[in-house]
């Protein structure tokens, strides 16, 4: 259920999401808000309520988000169709709105990657099997393997990374980089 609300707004909004914010200004900018709303995360991060450790704590999470929630979370998860925004950010926010805890809010936004990261792909495998794919479909393929590895590894990092540890330094990073590319590309 959570993966419909990004799905559907991504469907519908392709094409003027791409043309309107197809900018590096415009992704300065959304770098910079997606660090505010990473600061904001670790507010909510702090009230969050500590995850009860379980063995199939899938299970666990399935059971305490309703589908009112799970609407909810896949909304945030939305935010990231604007470039500079980080999907993993804006869907564990959405989670820790929601009243899940740190671990929980991460688990759950890594899990939710999977059937939104497989649908796009999927809409795109036909640009990639026709004459647009001519010449890169061994690059893709290389790029995809890599993508799909370096994927696996940061998911392990980061979900015992957010068992104990922070948004801040994310946070931090994404408003700082945000604010010297927003002023760079003003200036020139």
């Amino acid at each position: 259920m959570a993966t419909i609300p990004a799905g559907l707004i991504g469907l519908i909004l392709e094409h003027p999401l791409r043309k309107v914010f197809a900018s590096p200004t415009s992704a300065a900018v959304f770098l910079l808000l997606n660090g505010l709303m990473l600061f904001a995360a670790e507010r909510l991060r702090r009230h969050a309520p500590v995850a009860q450790r379980a063995a199939y704590s899938d299970e666990r999470i399935g059971r305490e988000v309703s589908f009112a929630k799970s609407v909810g979370i896949g909304t945030a998860q939305a935010i990231a169709l604007l470039p500079g925004f980080s999907r993993s950010g804006a869907t564990m926010s959405g989670g820790l709105l929601a009243g899940l805890s740190n671990e929980d809010a991460a688990r759950f936004a890594f899990l939710l990657a999977t059937p939104i990261i497989g649908a796009a792909a999927l809409l795109k495998l036909p640009d990639l099997a026709g004459p647009q794919g001519n010449g890169v479909r061994g690059p893709a393929l290389a790029a995809a393997l890599c993508a799909a590895v370096t994927a696996y590894l940061s998911v392990r990092f980061l979900v015992r990374f957010f068992e104990t540890n922070r948004l801040t330094p994310f946070a931090a990073y994404c408003t700082g980089a945000g604010a010297v590319c927003l002023a760079i590309f003003l200036v020139t």
